[in-house]
């Protein structure tokens, strides 16, 4: 299935996807972090968006 680029937002937005730019950038701003941030964080703690902001907020 091709993305909705009409949809503005992670299809899953459960997870966090650090392998697709886009996504990274939908990410950074949400959690007002930088993408280096965001990818130590997606390693510390997995890709669950709860723990990943979980993570960021420490």
């Amino acid at each position: 299935m091709a993305d909705d680029l009409s949809n503005r937002g992670p299809q899953d937005r459960a997870r966090v996807n650090v392998n697709e730019s886009w996504e990274v950038t939908w990410w950074t701003k949400k959690f007002g972090c930088t993408e280096a941030q965001l990818k130590a964080a997606v390693k510390a703690v997995g890709v669950m968006a709860k723990d990943v902001e979980a993570h960021l907020k420490k």
